[in-house]
């Protein structure tokens, strides 16, 4: 019995339990039934990343201010980060990964690093 390919129809040559004739038409099968949550992944690990990068570049000692119209500036976006931390007084820092930073008074930020060891 003659296996054909269900991405592209060609007739698969291997072992019996194979499914597809080549690895490029196994990941385009699989690329195509995961787009749309993908896509949606993709977006927001993309946001992530620069978030991530613009609060490294800004935060060299580990510990540093900046203004909120410095980090708009670099294209921050406050709705995306991996976590929070509050306080036993109140203040919420917000995470990405290991830089976090914390809102004060008058468009002020704190940029932390968080010591992961």
């Amino acid at each position: 019995m003659e296996k054909l390919c269900p991405e592209c129809g060609n007739k698969i040559i291997g072992r019996s339990d194979k499914k597809y004739c080549s690895d490029a038409c196994r990941n385009a099968h699989n690329n195509s039934l995961n787009k749309d949550r993908k896509n949606l992944v993709r977006n927001i690990n993309n946001r992530l990343r620069k978030n991530y990068r613009i609060l490294e570049t800004l935060n060299t000692k580990d510990k540093t201010k900046t203004t909120k119209d410095k980090l708009l500036r670099m294209g921050f976006s406050f709705e995306y980060f991996t976590g929070t931390y509050t306080t036993k007084s109140g203040s919420t820092y917000y995470y990405l990964y290991d830089q976090g930073y914390l809102p004060l008074d008058n468009d002020f930020y704190l940029l932390v690093k968080k010591d992961l060891n």
